[in-house]
């Protein structure tokens, strides 16, 4: 079906570009369904692998429990089964995380996707204990996630070890930004053919595919697939002169992070940069509120330096 290698069951070992999806949104509670559309060709048109939703870059634990049920079906209605589609079903409730799962399978998505629960810290002997009781009424494989700036806790190597022996696990996403443990967990990954392991960070897409990655779940997808996909088929393929000249383009995209302040900084300026291409309304869930006219400026020169969009004056 494409070069994830997976079957309609999500079954992988997942390989490639698979972006976050941001939720383009018209007020707190409304889809910017026209921008959903647009998103998703603009994707696939760039030849990701595979689109993840409702993850951090989705905004999902600001979304209504009905807002995520109606991207799930007018995602999987867009994509039509030309990649597979990752759903995120992290929730603090179980029978949250449980009856997303179900309408997810329903809806036509291939895998999902659960990071630890948040707001209580939860200890590894407990946290193994959910996962455990989780899987067996997932009716979709899942794929750990791995959030521990914004969850307070990781998934330790030794419980990873553990959930492999769990035939409906398939896979895990860091977003530690750790690489020590990142390579860690690529060790493991070898004890099982059908594992898959991505990498959050798209600073370290290259380091993370080196040391054995399977791809990158990486944010700045949304607005360049193009450059995402090609630089994972230039490290894979060894193409070292093509590779460190998307390395400096993926440079140049990264000054887009650092404009705003606090993590919701990432999802602003992603979000700016589709409003900016004519992709996606800008707004965000509350209590996040879109980039001003300055912070603005700033992403539009980063969008012209890259030529994603037009210098003004330009015709």
């Amino acid at each position: 079906m494409n070069t994830f290698n997976v079957d309609r069951a999500g079954r992988g070992p997942l390989r490639g570009i698979v972006p976050p999806l941001v939720t383009p949104l018209r007020s707190r509670d409304e889809l910017d369904m026209a921008g959903l559309e647009r998103l998703i060709e603009q994707v696939l048109s760039g030849g990701v692998h595979g689109v993840f939703i409702l993850g951090t870059t989705g905004e999902a634990p600001s979304l209504s429990y009905r807002l995520r049920r109606e991207l799930i079906d007018r995602t999987c209605k867009l994509v039509d089964g030309r990649v597979p589609v990752l759903v995120g079903i992290t929730d603090t409730a179980f029978v949250e995380s449980t009856g997303i799962a179900r309408h997810a399978a329903e809806a036509g998505a291939q895998a999902l996707v659960v990071s630890t629960p948040y707001y209580f810290p939860v200890g590894q002997l407990e946290l193994e204990s959910y996962l455990e009781h989780l899987v067996t009424e997932l009716p979709l494989p899942l794929f750990l996630y791995n959030m521990p700036m914004m969850t307070k806790v990781q998934f330790e190597p030794e419980l990873v070890r553990r959930m492999m022996a769990l035939d409906k696990v398939v896979g895990i996403k860091d977003s530690s930004g750790d690489l020590n443990y990142f390579k860690q967990i690529v060790d493991l990954a070898r004890g099982r053919a059908d594992w898959t392991v991505l990498a959050g960070p798209e600073n370290l897409l290259v380091e993370t595919l080196r040391s054995g990655g399977h791809g990158g779940v990486n944010g700045g997808a949304n607005f360049y697939p193009a450059l995402y996909v090609e630089l994972y088929k230039a490290v894979t393929s060894g193409d070292g002169a093509r590779e460190a000249e998307l390395v400096k383009q993926l440079g140049q995209v990264a000054e887009i992070y650092h404009i705003g302040k606090y993590a919701s900084a990432v999802v602003k300026g992603i979000k700016c940069a589709l409003s900016l291409m004519g992709i996606c309304d800008d707004c965000l869930a509350e209590p996040f509120s879109p980039f001003r006219a300055p912070e603005r400026e700033r992403v539009r020169r980063v969008l012209e330096k890259v030529g994603l969009i037009p210098a003004k004056g330009d015709t």
